[in-house]
């Protein structure tokens, strides 16, 4: 096995700008999946359930048919017509890489059979750590957030180090619990965060909002966390300083919505919703190809 890497240094952000309207830069390249560097993890440790995202079964450690021998996806450019959209959805915030090229050296499961069960198992559980990178990263870019700044770096160092633990350390983290203390911290950055303007807003924390209608409303300030927005009109919706983490935009219509200074939004979040040119990103996300150019 590898041996544990040293300890993570300071992540070297870009100066804050603006004053909260997503303007902070960040570098989050390493929490981008990078396929190439990956041993086509999340086509073999996933289990997929058929369903209108995926046309078959298959169950975690089986790889896909579809995975080449170069780890590569032999249906890439069609994995919607071929009824594979979840795919085109799933973002493992740089996990796959992580765990093939320094949690396991370069070794792939191919090469090494007897780690590929722990490898399965440690992908997961890097993909969840990587997730709370992601957040905490761009909770420090935030101008509002300088009051808790020390202590989302200290968060943000603690869940680095327990990425670049032993495999069977990594396997047994308990994520659950280092999230439930994370998402304190996150939680605070959102009310510094839309302060200015929450309390003249209805939470909607957890609301069903499935098929609602919503087009061109003001969801400024709005928090949406963990809300089921499944097929919802929000075309031409504001949701600017909206908090937006853990929202279920599985075709939600964002054609011509302004996103632009949400907080933690996700580029799964983006894949899964439905939007054309007029849609405003965070700087930080990109357009997804299937959405519309008009």
């Amino acid at each position: 096995m590898p041996e544990k890497q040293p300890q993570p240094r300071e992540r070297q952000l870009l100066p804050l700008v603006g004053g909260g309207d997503g303007g902070g830069g960040d570098d989050r390249q390493e929490l981008r999946a990078d396929c190439g560097s990956c041993f086509g993890l999340c086509c073999v440790a996933l289990t997929l359930s058929k369903s209108s995202d995926f046309p078959v079964n298959k169950a975690a450690g089986t790889p896909c048919t579809n995975l080449k021998q170069d780890f590569r996806c032999g249906i890439h450019q069609n994995l919607r017509q071929k009824g594979f959209s979840g795919c085109t959805v799933y973002d493992c915030f740089g996990a796959g890489q992580k765990v093939s090229q320094a949690t396991y050296g370069g070794t792939d499961w191919r090469q090494a059979p007897d780690t590929a069960r722990q490898m399965f198992d440690v992908f997961p559980v890097m993909r969840q750590l990587h997730e709370l990178l992601w957040y905490l990263t761009e909770a420090l870019t935030l101008p509002q957030a300088r009051p808790i700044r020390g202590e989302l770096q200290h968060a943000l160092d603690t869940t680095e180090q327990l990425t670049h633990d032993a495999p069977a350390v990594v396997a047994e983290t308990d994520v659950a619990a280092h999230r439930e203390d994370v998402n304190v911290l996150l939680l605070r950055t959102s009310e510094l965060m839309r302060a200015d303007i929450r309390r003249k807003k209805k939470d909607r924390r957890g609301a069903d909002l499935f098929g609602a209608r919503l087009k061109g409303a003001d969801l400024r300030g709005v928090t949406l966390r963990g809300a089921c927005l499944i097929a919802a009109d929000l075309r031409g919706a504001d949701l600017r300083q909206a908090d937006l983490i853990g929202a279920d935009f599985r075709d939600t219509d964002l054609r011509g919505a302004d996103l632009t200074g949400s907080i933690f939004l996700t580029q799964s979040q983006v894949n899964a919703a439905k939007g054309d040119a007029e849609t405003k990103l965070p700087p930080a996300l990109t357009r997804p190809a299937h959405w519309s150019r008009g």
